[in-house]
């Protein structure tokens, strides 16, 4: 596999990407709810901040470290970003992959192009860096506009601000790079596109709506039904009757908190197992610690954000896998 060649073909299909009109709309509409999100964001942020200086005032000098009120971040405002990648992040990365290889099928141009001096890994490498310098371009073009409108209302980030909000850009990258890899899979193993693009929507409001669903109800169902809490002792103006039926009751509650967790925690694993087949779970597991750090603690926080990166490179692996196996073995004629 030569690199010159590789480069070669992801610059044409970079190029046919910007110029792609159903490309083009579904990046407008991206942006076009982005900058709706931001206006919600920025507008929640000055109240918040408001909010903030009224609390300062009111504490004046007499407040201690602790009882300060915590500032608010512009994190809050690329939370709503994120909140429009994920419907339109989604389905524009489904747009950018789904034809890559049915198209060329479909149009009898694969046996011409492999008749060149070009190998198949080649063509399917080019096909895939194209696609994802295409998308890394629109993301880029949301977060600037995001930043770029926050600078013309006067709110600077602060640099572990700007050091948070690339983590939100690199997971957004991620997640937009799953459904392409899916979209990838499906152009290839399709014959047509209009095929693949309605395997790939589908797909893709299945894993939004129908995943966590099935995933919780089948943790319910493997977890079984949950411990019983025991019956309270009768009392007298708020006192036990029996002291020592009124111990076993303390000790059966405890006994019934330990089986409670042991109960959560088989659900739990359940469910965190099915969610791993889903990218928009594992982008939310990944942005919200980030967006909003004082929701757990630093170590869950970085758990949960390790485990989400490592399960949107799973799925984005697993897809390009599938794609580039099918693709290097097809008869084509």
């Amino acid at each position: 596999m030569a690199a010159e060649q590789v480069f070669t073909v992801a610059g044409k299909e970079f190029t046919d990407h910007l110029t792609s009109r159903k490309f083009l709309v579904i990046l407008a509409l991206l942006l076009m709810f982005a900058l709706l999100g931001m206006h919600q964001g920025i507008d929640q942020y000055n109240k918040n901040l408001e909010s903030y200086n009224q609390q300062l005032q009111e504490a004046g000098d007499s407040a201690g470290p602790g009882m300060m009120p915590e500032r608010p971040s512009i994190l809050s405002v690329f939370g709503y970003l994120v909140s429009s990648l994920i419907p339109f992040g989604g389905m524009l990365a489904i747009a950018t992959g789904f034809d890559l290889i049915s198209k060329e099928k479909e149009s009898r141009s694969l046996k011409t192009l492999l008749s060149h001096p070009v190998y198949r890994d080649e063509v399917i490498n080019g096909k895939a860096l194209g696609g994802v310098a295409a998308l890394g371009v629109a993301l880029v073009t949301a977060f600037a506009l995001t930043l770029a409108v926050l600078l013309v209302c006067s709110i600077v980030p602060t640099a572990g601000e700007v050091v948070a909000i690339g983590v939100i850009g690199f997971a957004s990258l991620l997640y937009l790079l799953a459904f392409f890899a899916l979209a990838l899979a499906l152009s290839v193993v399709t014959k047509e596109s209009g095929h693949a693009v309605i395997y790939g929507l589908a797909l893709f409001f299945a894993i939004a709506f129908l995943l966590p669903t099935f995933g919780t109800v089948l943790g319910d169902v493997v977890a079984g039904d949950p411990p019983q809490r025991p019956e309270m002792p009768v009392t007298v103006d708020g006192r036990p009757v029996d002291e020592a039926v009124w111990m076993a009751y303390e000790e059966e509650c405890r006994q019934h908190t330990g089986e409670m967790e042991e109960y959560r925690g088989r659900r739990q694993v359940v469910t965190d197992t099915v969610n791993l087949f889903s990218p928009i779970v594992s982008y939310h597991a990944v942005v919200w610690p980030v967006a909003d750090p004082s929701g757990m603690p630093p170590e869950d926080a970085a758990g949960q954000i390790w485990r989400g990166v490592a399960a949107l490179v799973v799925f984005s692996s697993v897809f390009f896998a599938v794609a580039y196996g099918k693709f290097m073995r097809m008869d084509i004629r």
